[in-house]
């Protein structure tokens, strides 16, 4: 149960995050769930849970999802 809220989470965050930063980079169903756990677990963690971990999830995504378009903007 909780790889499944992970996932779910993770897809809200990292939709959020791509709606926040739009980019040229993969736009499907895992790729954004990618996005949205790594940036929880970098964003995320630090401002613990609650409304401030939540924010702090999207943060982190923004965060990911910016550092990933650097990257293959560098890799082109």
């Amino acid at each position: 149960m909780n790889i499944v809220f992970w996932a779910i989470f993770g897809a809200i965050v990292g939709g959020i995050a791509r709606a926040l930063l739009p980019s040229k980079l993969p736009t499907g169903w895992l790729p954004t769930i990618a996005v949205g756990v790594v940036g929880s677990i970098a964003g995320g963690l630090p401002f613990g849970t609650g409304p401030a971990g939540f924010v702090g999830s999207i943060l982190g995504a923004v965060a990911v999802l910016y550092l990933c378009r650097l990257w293959s903007e560098s890799n082109v």
